[in-house]
């Protein structure tokens, strides 16, 4: 089978929003009781953001380099993440409207901005209509096949388990029964409809939990067959085969690179441990460049080249800790670790507000409301990654199949090179806590007499007996080298 992902994705940057948090308008009547923006977020609270607002902030987008939004849900829900959805044609009243997403899509389209939602077709919420019928009619209901239903009359609410299948046990997480054809049929038509709105693909939520290739297979079908670049990537947080064959999804979201990047850019001695505590990333150790690289370089073999440079790349997102919360604060920590993102294989990912400094913990802390107020961002952070995704709209080898090199991997300095087509870059990171001194070897790639250049800096060197000499990486930094033009 021949394997193909959309071509766009390769030069995405994800910019993730997590709609009720990013950003609010005066144009989106509001309900009266919301938290203050700046109040700490809690589970239940509503801050108010609203797609519109969105709209209105496209410009910060277009500002930091970011080309593709990943939306959290927007379907019409009881939860401020929108994951409990009830009506999956319908935007959430408090989001807008449905010509609030399609004006949303259309501005975005004209700065080149993509657009991917979140679909949640595991399982529904107590109010979805057909579940809501169960719970007014019982055993009578026509829809109980919409459902798995271990009894009557229906515990959806106090102590005891639920009696029907629900997520993870969650009884406000019916799950839906996708073995029913017309539970199928509403699941791809629902895909389809909003597909027909301009939307770019779908980021599917818990995917695995719908344990049937062929319901995947006719999803992808269907999608592809109102755009043809749709993109379409799962929330898997291990190996996706299964999925990855290229007749289910173009791409899954990849954990395995954000478990490195928190082992060898943080490491576990210095993390907060409370927030990686029960969190879902498993093993975060305290790693060095050999385990760094064997990592990064070993999950490149798992897939096809053209699905590893569609991964979806990422380093905290709704469900974890933010990354810097996780460092301490250390802000070297994430700057190394955002040189990897966006150096390396597959589409970066920033979740909102990573790129001015904002800070939180586990679920909801993870969830503040956007800072729009410029004097309490942290410049340094902003502008380093409009450096870094300005540097990898620059070079072509950072986004398209070619080869992957290792240099350097001793102690706490990993070293790699990029080549495409006579295009050549070294990433030179050290995660150590002193400086380092390199006589980096390079004969494999370059010849005696190359000039490189620095980038974000003045300093140029020549190969020398295969070597790049007396490099000097001060501790927890990095270096990116390219050719002279």
């Amino acid at each position: 089978m021949s394997v193909t992902t959309p071509d766009w994705v390769k030069d995405a940057i994800f910019y993730q929003i997590f709609p009720d948090r990013f950003a609010k308008s005066e144009r989106v009547e509001k309900p009266h009781q919301l938290e203050s923006w700046d109040s700490p977020p809690t589970l239940h609270g509503f801050k108010g953001g609203d797609l519109l607002g969105v709209v209105e902030h496209l410009e910060h987008l277009v500002e930091l380099g970011a080309n593709a939004i990943y939306f959290c849900p927007i379907f019409q829900s009881t939860a401020n993440h929108r994951y409990h959805t009830h009506d999956y044609f319908r935007v959430d009243p408090v989001l807008g409207d449905n010509d609030a997403l399609r004006h949303l899509v259309a501005e975005a389209h004209a700065r080149g901005i993509r657009v991917v939602l979140d679909g949640v077709f595991n399982h529904a919420s107590r109010g979805f209509y057909y579940f809501n019928h169960t719970l007014e009619n019982g055993k009578d209901s026509p829809y109980l096949d919409w459902f798995i239903f271990n009894g009557f009359p229906l515990n959806p609410y106090g102590e005891g388990p639920a009696n029907y299948a629900a997520w993870w046990n969650l009884k406000a997480l019916p799950k839906l029964n996708t073995a029913n054809p017309q539970v199928r049929e509403y699941i791809m038509r629902v895909g389809e409809y909003w597909m027909e709105y301009g939307i770019d693909g779908w980021r599917l939520d818990v995917p695995a939990e719908i344990d049937d290739d062929s319901f995947w297979q006719e999803f992808r079908r269907r999608i592809k067959a109102k755009n043809s670049e749709a993109y379409i990537v799962g929330e898997i947080w291990h190996r996706a085969d299964r999925w990855l064959q290229g007749d289910q999804f173009d791409a899954v979201m990849n954990y395995q690179f954000t478990r490195a990047a928190v082992s060898f850019c943080i490491g576990a001695r210095h993390a907060n441990k409370e927030l990686l505590q029960d969190s879902s990333y498993g093993d975060v150790i305290t790693a060095d460049a050999r385990y760094f690289a064997d990592t990064l370089e070993h999950v490149q073999t798992w897939y096809h080249p053209e699905i590893t440079y569609a991964q979806m790349n990422l380093l905290d997102s709704h469900d974890t800790a933010r990354f810097l919360s996780i460092a301490k604060s250390d802000k070297t920590a994430l700057k190394l670790a955002w040189l990897a993102l966006f150096t390396y294989p597959g589409a970066p990912t920033l979740y909102y507000g990573d790129e001015i400094g904002i800070e939180g913990g586990k679920d909801p802390d993870c969830r503040r409301g956007m800072v729009w107020d410029r004097a309490q961002w942290d410049m340094d952070l902003w502008e380093t990654a409009r450096n870094l995704i300005a540097l990898r709209k620059k070079y072509r080898v950072f986004r398209r199949p070619g080869g992957y090199a290792r240099l350097h991997d001793q102690g706490m300095v990993y070293a790699f090179a990029r080549e495409l087509e006579g295009e050549i870059a070294i990433v030179i990171l050290n995660a150590g806590a002193q400086p380092a001194s390199l006589d980096l070897q390079v004969s494999s790639i370059l010849k005696d007499g190359t000039q490189l250049k620095q980038e974000w800096g003045h300093a140029s060197v020549r190969v020398e007996h295969g070597k790049l000499p007396n490099l000097q990486i001060d501790a927890r930094q990095g270096q990116v080298w390219t050719l002279q033009e």
